[in-house]
């Protein structure tokens, strides 16, 4: 089994696609995920890109993917230190990469400077790696 963080960006693409997931692969995420997703869903329907009803419908398929979402004590010390080494502004996408130096293979993003900056600390995988 091999065990995959993914970011918002991933979520949301699995289910804009409807893309079935290798039954082999494991999906992570920190529990910031719901959060993240909801704000960009929400974006999309406030600059007009997407309709209440289609977020909502999104966001839906989102909460139903297999993905197990973790946020405890030990994440969390773990993203400040990586926050840290990497000059990071903020410590969003340091629990990604702390949730995938601890639990995961390799992290998914679907953002070039993402990958880029996960690359320094941990395994980054394609999209592709996660379909059936």
């Amino acid at each position: 089994m091999t065990r995959f963080v993914i970011g918002p960006d991933v979520a949301l693409r699995i289910v804009t696609d409807g893309v079935a997931i290798a039954a082999e692969h494991q999906l992570l995420a920190p529990t910031l995920l719901r959060s993240q997703v909801l704000a960009m869903l929400y974006r999309d329907v406030a600059g007009g890109v997407l309709s209440r009803a289609e977020a909502g419908r999104r966001l839906d398929h989102v909460r139903r993917l297999k993905l197990r979402l973790l946020g405890d004590r030990v994440l969390q010390e773990h993203a400040l230190r990586i926050a840290e080494e990497l000059k990071l502004p903020d410590t969003f996408e340091a629990e990604y990469l702390a949730l995938t130096h601890l639990q995961a293979d390799a992290f998914v993003t679907l953002d070039p400077a993402c990958a880029r900056t996960a690359r320094k600390v941990v395994a980054v995988a394609r999209f592709e790696d996660l379909l059936a």
